[in-house]
Protein backbone atom coordinates (compact mmCIF):
# COMPACT_ATOMS: atom_id res chain seq x y z
CA UNK A 1 0.00 0.00 0.00
CA UNK A 2 1.15 3.52 -0.73
CA UNK A 3 3.14 5.38 1.92
CA UNK A 4 0.32 7.91 2.16
CA UNK A 5 -1.96 5.28 3.73
CA UNK A 6 -2.24 7.27 6.95
CA UNK A 7 -3.65 10.18 4.93
CA UNK A 8 -5.81 8.09 2.62
CA UNK A 9 -7.65 5.93 5.18
CA UNK A 10 -9.44 8.88 6.86
CA UNK A 11 -10.48 10.16 3.42
CA UNK A 12 -12.10 6.83 2.56
CA UNK A 13 -13.76 6.56 5.97
CA UNK A 14 -15.21 10.04 5.57
CA UNK A 15 -16.55 9.19 2.10
CA UNK A 16 -18.19 6.01 3.39
CA UNK A 17 -19.73 7.83 6.34
CA UNK A 18 -21.04 10.55 4.02
CA UNK A 19 -22.71 8.00 1.75
CA UNK A 20 -23.93 5.37 4.19
CA UNK A 21 -24.81 7.51 7.20
CA UNK A 22 -26.71 5.40 9.75
CA UNK A 23 -27.30 2.61 7.24
CA UNK A 24 -27.85 1.68 3.59
CA UNK A 25 -31.61 1.27 3.81
CA UNK A 26 -32.10 -0.21 0.33
CA UNK A 27 -29.36 -2.79 0.63
CA UNK A 28 -30.21 -3.74 4.20
CA UNK A 29 -33.82 -4.37 3.21
CA UNK A 30 -33.15 -6.33 0.02
CA UNK A 31 -29.94 -8.23 0.74
CA UNK A 32 -29.64 -10.91 3.42
CA UNK A 33 -26.60 -10.77 5.73
CA UNK A 34 -25.72 -14.25 4.43
CA UNK A 35 -25.85 -13.37 0.73
CA UNK A 36 -22.58 -13.27 -1.16
CA UNK A 37 -22.09 -11.49 -4.46
CA UNK A 38 -19.43 -11.40 -7.13
CA UNK A 39 -18.84 -8.50 -9.48
CA UNK A 40 -16.51 -7.20 -12.13
CA UNK A 41 -15.12 -3.70 -12.64
CA UNK A 42 -15.33 -3.12 -16.39
CA UNK A 43 -13.78 -0.27 -18.37
CA UNK A 44 -16.24 1.53 -20.60
CA UNK A 45 -13.49 3.72 -22.03
CA UNK A 46 -9.77 3.34 -22.64
CA UNK A 47 -7.30 5.02 -20.32
CA UNK A 48 -4.88 4.57 -17.44
CA UNK A 49 -6.09 2.79 -14.32
CA UNK A 50 -5.42 4.42 -10.96
CA UNK A 51 -6.92 3.76 -7.55
CA UNK A 52 -7.14 -0.02 -7.35
CA UNK A 53 -5.50 -0.02 -3.93
CA UNK A 54 -8.02 2.58 -2.81
CA UNK A 55 -10.90 0.40 -4.01
CA UNK A 56 -9.51 -2.58 -2.13
CA UNK A 57 -9.16 -0.54 1.05
CA UNK A 58 -12.68 0.86 0.64
CA UNK A 59 -14.26 -2.59 0.67
CA UNK A 60 -12.00 -3.94 3.41
CA UNK A 61 -13.02 -1.08 5.69
CA UNK A 62 -16.63 -2.23 5.28
CA UNK A 63 -15.95 -5.95 5.60
CA UNK A 64 -12.61 -7.76 5.75
CA UNK A 65 -14.19 -10.80 4.10
CA UNK A 66 -14.38 -9.00 0.75
CA UNK A 67 -11.90 -10.39 -1.77
CA UNK A 68 -10.55 -7.99 -4.38
CA UNK A 69 -8.68 -9.49 -7.33
CA UNK A 70 -7.24 -6.98 -9.83
CA UNK A 71 -6.33 -8.00 -13.35
CA UNK A 72 -4.16 -4.92 -13.81
CA UNK A 73 -1.80 -2.86 -11.72
CA UNK A 74 -2.24 0.83 -11.00
CA UNK A 75 -0.67 2.86 -13.78
CA UNK A 76 -1.37 0.32 -16.53
CA UNK A 77 -3.40 1.00 -19.65
CA UNK A 78 -6.91 -0.42 -20.00
CA UNK A 79 -9.03 -0.89 -23.11
CA UNK A 80 -12.77 -0.43 -23.51
CA UNK A 81 -14.61 -3.55 -22.35
CA UNK A 82 -11.67 -4.93 -20.42
CA UNK A 83 -12.28 -6.46 -16.98
CA UNK A 84 -10.22 -4.43 -14.55
CA UNK A 85 -10.82 -6.45 -11.40
CA UNK A 86 -13.15 -8.93 -9.73
CA UNK A 87 -14.63 -8.46 -6.28
CA UNK A 88 -16.55 -10.97 -4.19
CA UNK A 89 -17.84 -11.24 -0.67
CA UNK A 90 -20.75 -10.26 1.55
CA UNK A 91 -23.37 -8.66 -0.68
CA UNK A 92 -24.17 -5.85 1.72
CA UNK A 93 -20.56 -4.68 1.79
CA UNK A 94 -20.26 -4.74 -1.99
CA UNK A 95 -23.45 -2.81 -2.61
CA UNK A 96 -22.88 -0.28 0.16
CA UNK A 97 -19.31 0.38 -0.96
CA UNK A 98 -19.95 0.34 -4.71
CA UNK A 99 -20.48 4.05 -5.29
CA UNK A 100 -17.62 5.24 -3.08
CA UNK A 101 -15.23 2.73 -4.64
CA UNK A 102 -16.23 3.78 -8.16
CA UNK A 103 -16.01 7.49 -7.32
CA UNK A 104 -12.40 7.08 -6.24
CA UNK A 105 -11.46 4.74 -9.09
CA UNK A 106 -13.08 6.85 -11.81
CA UNK A 107 -11.65 10.15 -10.57
CA UNK A 108 -8.12 8.84 -10.05
CA UNK A 109 -8.16 7.03 -13.40
CA UNK A 110 -9.36 10.19 -15.10
CA UNK A 111 -6.46 12.16 -13.63
CA UNK A 112 -3.94 9.46 -14.54
CA UNK A 113 -5.31 9.23 -18.08
CA UNK A 114 -5.06 12.98 -18.71
CA UNK A 115 -1.62 13.14 -17.12
CA UNK A 116 -0.46 10.33 -19.41
CA UNK A 117 -1.67 12.31 -22.41
CA UNK A 118 0.43 15.31 -21.33
CA UNK A 119 3.47 13.11 -20.66
CA UNK A 120 3.13 11.42 -24.05
CA UNK A 121 2.86 14.81 -25.75
CA UNK A 122 6.28 15.95 -24.46
CA UNK A 123 8.10 12.71 -25.28
CA UNK A 124 11.44 13.47 -26.91
CA UNK A 125 11.99 16.60 -24.82
CA UNK A 126 13.50 17.02 -21.36
CA UNK A 127 10.39 18.67 -19.92
CA UNK A 128 8.72 17.14 -16.86
CA UNK A 129 4.95 17.45 -16.34
CA UNK A 130 3.96 18.74 -12.90
CA UNK A 131 0.64 19.10 -11.11
CA UNK A 132 -0.43 22.06 -8.95
CA UNK A 133 -2.40 22.67 -5.75
CA UNK A 134 -5.63 22.93 -7.79
CA UNK A 135 -7.00 19.72 -6.32
CA UNK A 136 -10.40 18.83 -4.86
CA UNK A 137 -10.47 19.92 -1.21
CA UNK A 138 -9.72 16.93 0.99
CA UNK A 139 -8.63 14.71 -1.91
CA UNK A 140 -5.13 16.06 -2.54
CA UNK A 141 -3.25 12.86 -1.53
CA UNK A 142 -5.35 10.85 -3.99
CA UNK A 143 -5.23 13.45 -6.78
CA UNK A 144 -1.46 13.76 -6.58
CA UNK A 145 -1.01 9.99 -6.34
CA UNK A 146 -3.03 9.65 -9.55
CA UNK A 147 -0.76 12.16 -11.29
CA UNK A 148 2.27 10.02 -10.42
CA UNK A 149 0.50 6.90 -11.69
CA UNK A 150 -0.10 8.72 -14.97
CA UNK A 151 3.61 9.42 -15.35
CA UNK A 152 3.72 12.99 -14.08
CA UNK A 153 5.48 14.37 -11.04
CA UNK A 154 4.19 16.31 -8.05
CA UNK A 155 4.89 19.97 -7.41
CA UNK A 156 4.79 21.01 -3.76
CA UNK A 157 2.13 19.19 -1.78
CA UNK A 158 1.07 22.28 0.14
CA UNK A 159 2.17 25.68 1.35
CA UNK A 160 4.53 24.12 3.86
CA UNK A 161 7.05 22.14 1.84
CA UNK A 162 8.66 24.88 -0.26
CA UNK A 163 8.45 28.64 -0.73
CA UNK A 164 6.80 29.73 -3.97
CA UNK A 165 6.94 33.51 -4.17
CA UNK A 166 4.14 34.66 -6.47
CA UNK A 167 2.97 38.05 -7.72
CA UNK A 168 0.88 38.89 -4.64
CA UNK A 169 3.80 38.10 -2.32
CA UNK A 170 6.07 40.24 -4.49
CA UNK A 171 3.63 43.16 -4.49
CA UNK A 172 3.12 42.97 -0.72
CA UNK A 173 6.87 42.77 -0.02
CA UNK A 174 7.75 45.59 -2.40
CA UNK A 175 9.65 43.58 -5.00
CA UNK A 176 11.24 40.28 -5.87
CA UNK A 177 14.55 40.86 -4.12
CA UNK A 178 12.89 41.94 -0.89
CA UNK A 179 10.46 39.02 -0.97
CA UNK A 180 13.34 36.56 -1.37
CA UNK A 181 15.31 38.28 1.40
CA UNK A 182 12.35 37.97 3.77
CA UNK A 183 11.86 34.28 3.03
CA UNK A 184 15.54 33.53 3.60
CA UNK A 185 15.50 35.48 6.83
CA UNK A 186 12.26 34.04 8.12
CA UNK A 187 12.35 30.36 7.09
CA UNK A 188 14.45 28.56 9.68
CA UNK A 189 14.15 25.30 7.71
CA UNK A 190 15.81 26.83 4.65
CA UNK A 191 13.29 25.28 2.28
CA UNK A 192 13.66 25.52 -1.49
CA UNK A 193 12.61 28.84 -3.02
CA UNK A 194 10.85 29.29 -6.34
CA UNK A 195 10.00 32.72 -7.74
CA UNK A 196 7.27 33.54 -10.24
CA UNK A 197 8.30 36.04 -12.94
CA UNK A 198 6.20 37.66 -15.63
CA UNK A 199 8.89 39.33 -17.74
CA UNK A 200 12.47 38.91 -18.87
CA UNK A 201 13.44 41.87 -16.67
CA UNK A 202 12.05 40.07 -13.61
CA UNK A 203 13.85 36.93 -14.73
CA UNK A 204 17.16 38.77 -14.90
CA UNK A 205 16.66 40.15 -11.39
CA UNK A 206 15.77 36.73 -10.03
CA UNK A 207 18.78 35.06 -11.64
CA UNK A 208 21.03 37.23 -9.52
CA UNK A 209 19.33 35.97 -6.35
CA UNK A 210 20.33 32.33 -6.95
CA UNK A 211 17.01 30.78 -5.96
CA UNK A 212 16.18 27.11 -6.60
CA UNK A 213 13.70 27.46 -9.47
CA UNK A 214 12.03 30.17 -11.54
CA UNK A 215 8.43 29.99 -12.69
CA UNK A 216 7.71 31.62 -16.05
CA UNK A 217 4.12 32.75 -15.70
CA UNK A 218 2.02 33.09 -18.86
CA UNK A 219 5.00 33.96 -21.06
CA UNK A 220 4.83 33.71 -24.83
CA UNK A 221 6.79 30.98 -26.60
CA UNK A 222 9.34 33.52 -27.78
CA UNK A 223 9.78 34.86 -24.25
CA UNK A 224 10.26 31.31 -22.95
CA UNK A 225 12.97 30.66 -25.53
CA UNK A 226 14.72 33.88 -24.54
CA UNK A 227 14.39 32.93 -20.85
CA UNK A 228 16.04 29.57 -21.52
CA UNK A 229 18.89 31.32 -23.37
CA UNK A 230 19.37 33.92 -20.60
CA UNK A 231 19.36 31.30 -17.87
CA UNK A 232 21.86 29.01 -19.66
CA UNK A 233 21.11 26.14 -17.30
CA UNK A 234 21.99 28.11 -14.15
CA UNK A 235 18.70 27.10 -12.52
CA UNK A 236 15.60 25.12 -13.53
CA UNK A 237 12.80 26.90 -15.34
CA UNK A 238 9.13 26.01 -14.97
CA UNK A 239 6.49 27.14 -17.45
CA UNK A 240 2.89 27.64 -16.36
CA UNK A 241 -0.29 29.28 -17.56
CA UNK A 242 -2.82 28.22 -20.21
CA UNK A 243 -1.12 24.86 -20.76
CA UNK A 244 -3.17 22.33 -22.73
CA UNK A 245 -2.56 18.94 -24.33
CA UNK A 246 -2.58 20.72 -27.70
CA UNK A 247 0.14 23.27 -26.91
CA UNK A 248 2.28 21.49 -24.30
CA UNK A 249 4.65 20.03 -26.92
CA UNK A 250 5.49 23.48 -28.30
CA UNK A 251 6.06 24.75 -24.77
CA UNK A 252 8.38 21.82 -24.03
CA UNK A 253 10.30 22.54 -27.24
CA UNK A 254 11.40 25.93 -25.85
CA UNK A 255 13.75 24.06 -23.51
CA UNK A 256 12.05 24.64 -20.15
CA UNK A 257 12.67 22.00 -17.50
CA UNK A 258 9.19 21.74 -16.01
CA UNK A 259 5.65 22.42 -17.19
CA UNK A 260 2.92 22.69 -14.56
CA UNK A 261 -0.80 22.66 -15.22
CA UNK A 262 -3.79 22.70 -12.93
CA UNK A 263 -5.83 21.05 -15.68
CA UNK A 264 -4.63 17.65 -14.47
CA UNK A 265 -6.72 17.88 -11.31
CA UNK A 266 -8.98 20.94 -11.21
CA UNK A 267 -11.54 19.82 -13.80
CA UNK A 268 -11.27 16.07 -13.89
CA UNK A 269 -13.16 14.03 -16.45
CA UNK A 270 -13.75 10.70 -14.74
CA UNK A 271 -12.86 7.55 -16.65
CA UNK A 272 -16.05 5.61 -17.38
CA UNK A 273 -16.01 2.40 -15.32
CA UNK A 274 -18.87 0.15 -14.20
CA UNK A 275 -19.20 -2.45 -11.46
CA UNK A 276 -21.52 -5.25 -12.59
CA UNK A 277 -22.62 -7.49 -9.74
CA UNK A 278 -24.12 -10.94 -10.05
CA UNK A 279 -25.36 -13.35 -7.43
CA UNK A 280 -22.82 -15.89 -6.33
CA UNK A 281 -25.02 -18.99 -6.64
CA UNK A 282 -23.03 -21.17 -4.27
CA UNK A 283 -25.63 -21.99 -1.60
CA UNK A 284 -27.66 -18.78 -1.69
CA UNK A 285 -30.75 -18.71 0.43
CA UNK A 286 -34.05 -18.78 -1.41
CA UNK A 287 -35.77 -16.12 0.63
CA UNK A 288 -39.24 -16.97 -0.65
CA UNK A 289 -39.13 -20.65 0.25
CA UNK A 290 -36.52 -20.67 2.98
CA UNK A 291 -34.39 -23.23 1.11
CA UNK A 292 -30.98 -23.16 -0.54
CA UNK A 293 -30.00 -23.79 -4.14
CA UNK A 294 -27.39 -25.82 -5.97
CA UNK A 295 -24.81 -24.25 -8.29
CA UNK A 296 -27.23 -24.58 -11.22
CA UNK A 297 -29.91 -22.65 -9.37
CA UNK A 298 -32.12 -25.66 -8.53
CA UNK A 299 -33.60 -25.77 -5.05
CA UNK A 300 -31.90 -28.25 -2.79
CA UNK A 301 -34.34 -30.76 -1.27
Amino acid sequence: MNNALTQITPIIKAALAEDIGDGDVTTNCTISPDDRLTGQFIAKASGIIAGLEVVQLTFSLLDEQVEFMPNLADGQAVATGQVIATVSGPGRALLSGERVALNFLQRMSGIATLTHQFVEAVQGTTAVILDTRKTAPGLRPLDKWAVRLGGGQNHRFGLFDMALIKDNHISAAGGISEAVRRVRAGDKQNRAIEVEVKSLAELQETLELEVDRILLDNMSLDEMRQAVALTSGRMPLEASGNVTVDNVATIAATGVDFISTGQLTHSVRALDISLLLRENSVIQRNRHKGRTTNDDGRIKQ
